[in-house]
């Protein structure tokens, strides 16, 4: 039996000169009790920064403890699949950062931890997040390239925040000596690490009565489909829906930039719209005399300044080359540094009024310039010819907003960039609404199977190995999520898709349709393209067969001897 623990995040802060200090990992492996032997052919390993680095260990006398600790979090944007896989296969998950690195701390909770929580999903995988570190209060540097603020520390109540967005358990430990790594850090892990284990051995235990049931004549085996889940009211996941497509950035189109074009902060502008009439405005979708206020103009105008057509000095992702992004200056530098929060704030619903006002506070640590920030927020979210108080953007102003919300743009050609065509008639869409409250819209709207396919030929072609094992990892991917009805009505050849891998030496991709349609035969053995397997291929895969030949038999000669005069039921 084996536990599984995968540790992300770096427990260094990036000003720290210290770069042999023990990982957190290592320190426990080291000192705690439990580990008996620690294999030494890769504990030599943990010394620099390596994308991963794995620890094998004997606890509780012969349980194997098996550990990966992935200090760079780049693992994430450069394999995903890689990450995913790990996370997948854990046991434990332990999240580490220093309490003195605010830059990596906040790049964690924007980026990483929504990627987090996709791939656990529905898991009930117990998390740790340590928080690493005796705050300092450095002197900030005066460099003009650097932007960080040595005295800025990542704070407790922070750390609990992120905590909890994950339901994770959370630690503050100070310094990596044995008191905090054998009391605190590893208490914990070595709680969580006896719960996994008994949940293993009861399943074990569960497995093994089920294995010595009495011997009798029985139907031949098929695994069965899951039981049908019960029917239950779902609650709305809508704002967490926009939410999440604000964090991924998937169809933006469009960016704001500082007068200095030194950073970017992407977003779409149907949700801007939809919320905001300066923002109608700023896009064109209404003109000022539709608008008939003056301080919204004036705001629109003095606030910010559109430029079309202009080279983007940094790539949006997720959006494709025939879209054309609309970029956009931020005049004010203080309303600039706090537009990711205003952005999160119209991205849910408008709801948390609150909560922006203490964001920004924080970040700002002056009443003047938070007030001056606040002022410009309650104007953009301003209803034309009326004078918006503080109590309106707490109630009436945001609920009105709540309820208009997208709806001014249902079934409109206003910004919107898809056409459905059903029976003649067109019915006009947003890509970003689509991607966002769709898994289904949000792949089809991806690059395609057959895009990838292309992709992989052509990284075939100039030999980007790296390029043709992702494709074909994609298209592995996409395969195994089509259900059993989509894969029998797709358009999709799959004996193309293996022709074509065959020829360009994607011999992984090869070999895997070829169990896939084998796995797939009751489905494949019917399609007119099955026919156009060489003789060697409809070999192998009569010989891998889901159900095989021999299952079939089994199942006749069964229902034979049920039916047969010799067998009788013995209840009548």
């Amino acid at each position: 039996m084996s536990v599984n623990i995968v540790a992300f995040g770096n427990e260094r802060d990036g000003f720290s000169e210290d770069n042999q200090q023990p990982s957190l990992i290592w320190s426990y492996l080291g000192r705690s009790a439990l580990i008996s032997h620690i294999d030494s052919s890769l504990s030599a390993s943990h010394v620099g920064n390596p994308v991963c680095t794995d620890y094998q260990a004997c606890v509780f006398g012969n349980v194997r403890l098996v550990v990966h600790d992935c200090p760079v979090w780049d693992i994430f944007d450069s394999d995903w699949y890689t990450s995913r896989s790990l996370i997948g296969g854990a046991d434990i998950i332990v999240i580490k950062y220093s309490v003195n690195d605010k830059t990596s701390f906040q790049e964690l909770k924007d980026s990483y931890v929504p990627m987090i929580k996709k791939a656990l999903n529905h898991c009930s995988v117990p998390v740790i997040i340590s928080a690493i570190g005796a705050r300092k209060n450095g002197v900030p540097c005066t460099c003009p390239l650097c932007t960080s603020d040595r005295r800025s520390c990542v704070t407790t109540s922070e750390g609990v925040q992120l905590a909890k967005e994950l339901g994770a358990t959370y630690l503050e430990l100070h310094t990596l000596n044995e008191f905090y790594i054998q009391k605190y850090f590893g208490g914990v892990l070595e709680y969580f690490m006896i719960q996994s284990l008994n949940q293993k051995s009861s399943e074990k235990m569960k497995k093994r009565k089920k294995m010595q049931k009495c011997h009798r004549v029985q139907p031949p085996q098929l695994e069965q489909p899951e039981k049908m889940p019960i029917l239950k009211g779902e609650a709305s996941h809508y704002d967490a829906d926009l939410h999440n497509l604000l964090c991924c950035c998937q169809c933006a189109d469009v960016a704001f930039y500082p007068e200095d074009f030194s950073s970017m902060v992407e977003a779409h502008k149907i949700i801007l719209c939809s919320v905001s009439h300066l923002f109608m405005l700023l896009f064109e979708v209404k003109s000022p005399a539709d608008i008939r206020d003056a301080s919204i103009v004036r705001m629109a105008q003095s606030l910010f300044t559109v430029e079309t057509g202009a080279a983007f000095p940094q790539v949006l992702r997720g959006v494709p080359p025939c879209v054309s992004p609309v970029r956009v200056v931020v005049k004010d530098p203080i309303f600039c540094s706090c537009l990711p929060d205003i952005l999160h704030f119209i991205y849910s619903g408008a709801f948390q009024w609150e909560r922006l006002e203490e964001d920004i506070k924080k970040k700002l640590k002056d009443p003047e310039k938070t007030e001056h920030v606040l002022e410009k927020v309650k104007c953009i979210l301003k209803t034309p010819g009326k004078l918006n108080t503080v109590k309106d953007c707490r109630s009436h102003q945001i609920k009105r907003l709540y309820n208009t919300s997208l709806r001014l743009f249902f079934n409109t050609p206003v910004l919107a960039d898809v056409i459905f065509k059903i029976q003649g008639a067109t019915v006009p869409a947003h890509r970003a609404v689509l991607v966002a409250r769709c898994e289904v819209m949000a792949a089809m709207f991806n690059a395609s199977i057959l895009q990838a396919m292309s992709l992989l030929i052509c990284a075939e072609m100039y030999q980007v190995m790296r390029l043709q094992h992702i494709c074909e990892l994609y298209i592995i991917t996409q395969l195994q999520s089509m259900p059993s009805r989509e894969l029998a009505s797709t358009s999709l050849s799959i004996v193309s898709l293996l022709k074509k891998a065959k020829f360009h030496n994607s011999d992984c991709l090869s070999t895997w349709l070829l169990h896939f349609i084998a796995t797939n035969y009751l489905i494949f053995s019917q399609k007119p393209e099955f026919q156009d397997l060489s003789a060697e291929e409809r070999d192998f895969v009569e010989m891998h067969r889901w159900p095989s030949d021999l299952y079939l038999k089994q199942l006749a000669d069964y229902r034979n001897y049920v039916h047969s005069q010799k067998c009788h039921c013995t209840v009548m």
